[in-house]
């Protein structure tokens, strides 16, 4: 009988002797899976396990969105599938062909029926898929630690605004409904700051759209510079920027106010001469902000917005380049 050095050389058949290994052999039945063909579902029960011949053969799991991820690939003379058949597991992975795969199948029920026949071979193929076991457990936890990065790096994007690395309108609005929520205001001040960059439209049509990203990121580090660990800065659209100031009344927050809007005032930024210019030149940019603290300018999430927004349109109409009150 002519046997695949592949099937041999498994992991599985280490410990078995020559006979032992044929009277193993005579139970697997070969069958090829074509390029596509999914070898098993993650969820599914399962009555067999495999040993890898040829081809490629991945693992994929289900993330949260229904998204499969793949985890890895299967090695040539691994086995798989085996806890479905011995713990009555479901399966742990989707695993699909990448190409056409050739794999030897042991069904379930011959493998009971060569356990209790032969107990010796039974012992020692224990003892394979418990090594295999533990060097699975090892592979993934690496894919875990993989998995964790991956999962808190989309959670990051989720929340912060691409550009400039401070949070998005939506991560801010959901924090300060938290605060209304929960009742903090009530016991504890909270003020809103507004931000929107003076005439920012004047420097995108002289410098381009990198100055104006620039400029953009300029504002940004001006803000997480002047800002508090505990307080959330955020970009929400354009050359629209806002600052939460949590457990901060009126007085504080002016000052806090004042720090950026001084500090964006001082600061030069390196922008394209003109918008294909390989050259820079160095501009100055301006802030106009509007601040509302609640509960004194307001008692919901809506209106502390509506509050800030009008205290920015005023800073804007005495001349820009200032920090103006809500009324």
């Amino acid at each position: 009988m002519t046997v695949n050095p592949v099937l041999k050389d498994s992991p599985l058949f280490a410990g078995l002797s020559e006979a032992e290994f044929h009277k193993v052999a005579a139970f697997l039945e070969p069958v090829i899976y074509k390029k596509g063909d999914v070898l098993f579902k993650e969820g599914d029960s399962g009555k067999e396990m495999f040993i890898h011949i040829s081809g490629k053969i991945s693992a994929y799991a289900a993330q949260s969105n229904g998204v499969q991820r793949w985890l890895f690939d299967v090695k040539i003379g691994d086995f798989f599938g085996e806890m479905s058949i011995i713990a009555n597991e479901p399966r742990s992975a989707t695993l699909s062909a990448g190409e056409d795969s050739l794999v030897m199948v042991l069904q379930g029920i011959d493998f009971y029926r060569m356990v209790f026949e032969f107990p010796a071979i039974g012992i020692k193929l224990f003892n394979a898929i418990t090594g295999l076991q533990n060097a699975w457990l090892d592979q993934t936890s690496t894919h875990l630690s993989d998995l964790n990065r991956w999962g808190e790096t989309a959670r990051r994007r989720a929340i912060t605004d691409e550009l400039t690395g401070l949070y998005n309108r939506r991560f801010l609005e959901e924090s300060i409904k938290d605060r209304f929520n929960q009742g903090f205001v009530q016991i504890r001040p909270m003020t809103l700051l507004m931000l929107d960059l003076d005439k920012v439209h004047e420097i995108n049509s002289r410098h381009g759209q990198a100055g104006g990203d620039r400029v953009f990121n300029a504002a940004a580090e001006i803000i997480r510079s002047c800002s508090r660990a505990e307080d959330i800065g955020a970009r929400l659209a354009g050359d629209e920027f806002s600052v939460l100031l949590p457990d901060t009344g009126e007085k504080e927050a002016r000052a806090i106010a004042e720090r950026i809007r001084e500090g964006i005032f001082n600061t030069k930024v390196p922008v394209p001469r003109a918008p294909d210019a390989a050259d820079n030149v160095e501009i100055n940019i301006r802030t106009s902000i509007g601040l509302a603290a609640a509960p004194i300018h307001a008692d919901t999430w809506e209106r502390l917005f509506v509050s800030a927004d009008n205290a920015l349109r005023k800073a804007k109409e005495l001349g820009r380049n200032r920090v103006e009150s809500a009324g």
